[in-house]
Order: C-alpha cells, then sequence, then structure tokens
C-alpha cells in the first residue's frame, strides 16, 4: 500500500497553459495566462485571488513545421534584445512565444521556460535540445552566464549566426539555379523520349527509307526509356537515398565526399572560402565570449561543416588547407593579445571573398547553362527533323 502511495507521489503531472478572461471584485475586466495542470485548478486559483473567470481556455501548441536555423537565430536575436531592455527571462519567453506562428517553436519556448522555472540554468535548459541548440551555443550561453554578461553574449551570438545564415544563404544561391536547371532539363528530356520521339518514329516508319544514324540513334535510346522508365525511376530514386544514407552514417564516407567537393571546378573554391569564414567566425565568437582555446577548438572544427576542417582543426600549421595569410594573420594575433579581432578581419575578408566568387560564378554559369540547353533539346530537335530535311531534299 505505501509502495503505491510513494509510486503516486513520483507521478509527475505536466502544467498546461491556460488563457482566461473575468472580471475582479470591482467588476473591472481582467486577462491574463496562467499555468495548471487542469482547468478546474486553473479557475480555483483565479477565485482565490478574487477573479470571477468568464471565459478561460487551454493553449494549444500541437502540430507545427520543424524549426530551422532562421527560427533559432531570430529567437536568439529577440531574446538578446529583450535582456538588454531589462525584460525578465522567464517574460521574454511567454512573449516569444505568443508573437510566433509556429506551433512547435512556442512549444519549444514552453518547454525552456518550464526547466528554467524549476530550477536549471539556461544553457542546460538549451542543452536538452540539442537539435535547435548545438554545443557551441550552449557553451557561449554558459560562459555568459558564468561572467554575468549573457544579454551581451546572446548579443554576439545572434551577430554570428546571422553572419553564418548569411554565408549558407549565399552558397545556396549560387548552387540553386545550376542543379534547378539540370533537374528542369532532366524532365523535359525524359518528356521528349518517352512522348515525343515515339510520335515522330510511327511517322518515319511510313516513309520506307533509311533514317540518318543520329535519327536512328535517338529513336533506339527513346524505345529503351519507353520500354524500362520505371526501372530507371526506381534506380535513381534508390540511389539518391543510398547515397544520402550512406554519407550520414559512414563517416569515412563523408570524409571523402567533403574533401572532393573542394576540389571541384570553380564551386570548390566557394565552399572552401565559405568554409573558412564559418571556422574563423566561430573561432572568433567563442574566444571572445571568454571559452578556453581548447574547449573553443572543440566545437570549432564541427561549426565549420567540413570533415576534413574538422580533422585539421587541431593542427592548423600541419595541415595545406589553412591559406598562409589565415596562418600569418592567426600568430600576429596570438603574439599580441588580439587573436578575437584577428579572427574577426580574417572572416570578413573570406566573407566578402565568399560574395565576391558567388556574383562570379552567376555570371559564368549562365552562358555555360545556355550552351548546355540548346546541345541537349537542341540536338534532340535537329535529329528528328533530319529525316524531314532528307525527304525534302529528294523530293
Amino acid at each position: 500500500m505505501a509502495t503505491a502511495t510513494v509510486a503516486r507521489r513520483d507521478l509527475k503531472v505536466k502544467d498546461q497553459t491556460f488563457l482566461w478572461e473575468g472580471v475582479d471584485r470591482n467588476n473591472k475586466p481582467m486577462r491574463g495566462e496562467l499555468r495548471a495542470v487542469s482547468e478546474t485548478v486553473a479557475t480555483t486559483n483565479l477565485r482565490r485571488q478574487g477573479i470571477r473567470v468568464t471565459k478561460i481556455k487551454r493553449q494549444s501548441f500541437r502540430g507545427g513545421r520543424s524549426i530551422g536555423d532562421k527560427e533559432i537565430t531570430f529567437f536568439t536575436r529577440q531574446l538578446a534584445t529583450m535582456l538588454k531592455a531589462g525584460v525578465p527571462l522567464l517574460q521574454s519567453f511567454d512573449i516569444i512565444a505568443r508573437g510566433h506562428s509556429n506551433a512547435r517553436f512556442s512549444r519549444l519556448m514552453m518547454d525552456l521556460k518550464n526547466k528554467v522555472e524549476t530550477g536549471s540554468s539556461l544553457s542546460q535548459a538549451f542543452r536538452e535540445h540539442p537539435k535547435q541548440f548545438d554545443a557551441l551555443y550552449c557553451n557561449l550561453v554558459q560562459a555568459g552566464e558564468t561572467a554575468g554578461m549573457l544579454d551581451a553574449i546572446l548579443d554576439r551570438l545572434a551577430t554570428y549566426k546571422e553572419k553564418i545564415l548569411a554565408i549558407k544563404s549565399k552558397i545556396k544561391s549560387a548552387l540553386f539555379y545550376p542543379i534547378s536547371v539540370i533537374v528542369v532539363a532532366i524532365v523535359v528530356t525524359w518528356v521528349i523520349m518517352i512522348f515525343v520521339i515515339p510520335a515522330f518514329k510511327s511517322v518515319f516508319s511510313s516513309f520506307g527509307a533509311n533514317l540518318p544514324w543520329l535519327t536512328q540513334v535517338v529513336i533506339d535510346i527513346s524505345d529503351f526509356f519507353v520500354k524500362w522508365w520505371w526501372a530507371m525511376f526506381i534506380a535513381i530514386v534508390a540511389a539518391f537515398v543510398g547515397i544520402r544514407l550512406t554519407i550520414k552514417r559512414s563517416e569515412s564516407v563523408r570524409f571523402m565526399v567533403h574533401r572532393l567537393s573542394l576540389k571541384l571546378p570553380i564551386i570548390g573554391g566557394i565552399l572552401e572560402k565559405a568554409t573558412i569564414a564559418r571556422w574563423t567566425r566561430t573561432l572568433q565568437t567563442m574566444f571572445a565570449a571568454g571559452v578556453p582555446l581548447v574547449e573553443s577548438l572543440d566545437a570549432v572544427g564541427g561549426a565549420s561543416g567540413n570533415m576534413v576542417y574538422i580533422a585539421a582543426t587541431n593542427a592548423m600549421a600541419a595541415q595545406n588547407l589553412f591559406p598562409p595569410m589565415v596562418l600569418q594573420m592567426t600568430q600576429i594575433g596570438e603574439e599580441s593579445g588580439s587573436l578575437d579581432n584577428m579572427l574577426g578581419k580574417i572572416a570578413d575578408f573570406y566573407e566578402r571573398e565568399v560574395d565576391d566568387a558567388v556574383a562570379a560564378l552567376s555570371s559564368l554559369l549562365e552562358p555555360i547553362i545556355i550552351v548546355f540547353l540548346g546541345v541537349v533539346v537542341g540536338g534532340l530537335v535537329v535529329a528528328m527533323y533530319l529525316p524531314i530535311f532528307k525527304l525534302g531534299a529528294v523530293i
């Protein structure tokens, strides 16, 4: 019997948030929110405060889309601004949760608030959600709490995440255009092969003459597409899924892919500059926040986003990945005691390099893509019209 009683006491009932409206003893309208285990308990608590409840409902945070880097970056900026303005931490979580349209994000804010309310530090609360807050984020927040300058650290962290997000956005924009054009070209070619060319084939069969070799090759390829399109589709999907899973699960394969990506013509140089910019920006942010250099290096490698640079983080000079300028400026910063300032200048330089490289890439890819589409689509059109030109010449 005693065991059952203890078990019931150990059972934790999760509080819920209720939005209420009512009037006080002077019939003055009031509204607000209250956390309680049930609607009955919430109403009872309000009644004890002299408030007659006229309307009450539980605040629902069901559903919602996944939480991305952009939302975490905006949250960091909001929290830093509110703390600098003197808004209490728990109230800041309430304001951010109510003002966000994503229910999943609002649930995250309320969960963080609950953990802080029950005695956890802010960094400990963040560590409970590693998908949204990585080790670098948590270490910086912990450093801010220890030094008593949480608002300043959050402001620095928000600036850091905004710059990293800008770099990622530029890389994605540089790759989106050529990839989208290639995908459209593949889809158009697929449609032509399966639907258009068979119609031409039935017309050519009535000519009773030998077809040009280019036309015959295209028709043979079309026959293969018509017969095996389903197998090709399955093979492409399976290859795509298989490659993604292999890269995700195998560290050696991921390392090889990251190394090869740095050696790609044109794009490899942009990826290298972006990685160095992220690496130096991350180290500058952590070092300036007072995080010890050894602990900083543990998080900096992962923040670079490239396995090759993760492996090279602990021995910069021993690797050929870092340009001489980076090594020399880092050495000057160490000797002069202004390493964080020097790392910031390196990051600024490489971020500008990424901007220039992306602009140059966009200008270079346009004529290449036009030629590519002309060769693929134009070649198919010419191949189909060659027999008609030949027939006209005979007539």
